[in-house]
C-alpha cells in the first residue's frame, strides 16, 4: 500500500526583494526551504548559509527521506557550504535557520567556525543557543559566534511549524 500523502501545506513561499539583502531576506529563503520540507512530509525547518553576500548552502530537514537522524537542515547546509567554499571552516559565514538549532546542530555550528547564527523561533526544550542550553557559551570552547535569537520572521516560522504538527495530529491513522 502506498505511503499516505503529506498534509497539504497552506503556506505560500515568500518572494523577498533582491534589492535589500538583510536578515529578513535571507530568513525568507530559509522559510521557503521549510515549506519544501513540509511538502516532502519532513518537519518544516529550513537553513541558509551566506558568505560575503552569497548563498553558499541551503537545505531543509531530510530525516524521514534519508532515514538519517543527522539530516537536519543546518547539517545539510553546512555540508553544502563547506563543499562550495572548499574547506570546513566557515569563517565569515552567517547561518539563517527557522528554528533554534538542537544540540547536534549547535555543536556543528561551533565546530565549523561560523561568524553568526540568526534563528527565527526559540526552542526552550531542545534549542542549544539559549533555549534549553547554550553551547556557544562553553567557557573552554575555542570558538564563539554572534547569535541573533528570535524576531526575524519568528511569527511566520512558528505558525508554519505549529500548523504542520497540528495537521499531523489530525491525519487519519493508517490501516
Amino acid at each position: 500500500m502506498p505511503e499516505p500523502a503529506p498534509p497539504a501545506c497552506p503556506f505560500q513561499k515568500r518572494f523577498p526583494s533582491q534589492l535589500v539583502r538583510d536578515d529578513a531576506f535571507y530568513m525568507s529563503l530559509a522559510f521557503n526551504q521549510a515549506i519544501d520540507a513540509w511538502r516532502e512530509d519532513e518537519v518544516p525547518i529550513g537553513a541558509v548559509i551566506v558568505c560575503a553576500g552569497e548563498v553558499v548552502g541551503s537545505a531543509h530537514n531530510r530525516v524521514e527521506a534519508s532515514q538519517d537522524p543527522t539530516a537536519h537542515a543546518e547539517m545539510l547546509a553546512i555540508t553544502q557550504a563547506a563543499s562550495k567554499l572548499g574547506g570546513w571552516r566557515l569563517e565569515g559565514a552567517t547561518v539563517y535557520v527557522t528554528k533554534e538549532p538542537c544540540p547536534m546542530c549547535s555543536g556543528a555550528l561551533v565546530m565549523s567556525r561560523v561568524k553568526r547564527v540568526c534563528y527565527a523561533v526559540p526552542d526552550p526544550k531542545m534549542g542549544c543557543l539559549g533555549g534549553a542550553a547554550n553551547l556557544n557559551e562553553l567557557e573552554r570552547s575555542n570558538h564563539h559566534f554572534e547569535v541573533t535569537p528570535g524576531g526575524v520572521l519568528e511569527d511566520e516560522c512558528r505558525n508554519l511549524i505549529q500548523a504542520f504538527f497540528r495537521a499531523k495530529r489530525t491525519e487519519p491513522d493508517g490501516p
